[in-house]
Parts: structure tokens; sequence; C-alpha cells
């Protein structure tokens, strides 16, 4: 059941853009390497958890540029 929230977290992230979905991708596998080294069980939770923190982060900086390529015209 876990693997199918998974999935279907990751998926409905990476569906929102191409860029994002490759922070989602790095992410959730930082997320996953750090959730197996905290205990059995973590490594599930710290994939959607580091999937979910790298979406935020890529879309804030895709956020940032945007608004500097404005600024700049």
């Amino acid at each position: 059941m876990r693997i199918i929230s998974l999935l279907a977290v990751s998926a409905a992230l990476a569906s929102a853009s191409p860029v994002l979905a490759t922070g989602c991708i790095r992410g959730a596998a930082a997320g996953g390497v750090a959730g197996h080294f905290v205990g059995k069980g973590h490594a599930v939770m710290g994939a959607v958890a580091g999937c979910a923190i790298a979406h935020h982060h890529y879309a804030k900086q895709a956020r940032a540029q945007k608004a500097a390529a404005r600024a700049q015209h």
C-alpha cells in the first residue's frame, strides 16, 4: 500500500512539469536513502518527503527565474 501511495504522489508531482519531475526524482532518491538509514520502514516515507521538498524547491527556483526574466524586460 505504501508503494502505491508513493507512486501516486510522485506521478502527480511529475506530471506538473518535466523540470520539476527531475527534482522530485532526485529528492525521492535522497530521501529514500536517508529514510533507509533512519530505520526499518522509513525509506518510503523519506522518499515521499524528499520528493515533496525537492518539488517545492525547484518550483520556488523556477518562479524566481521567471520573476528575474520579467524584471529584465
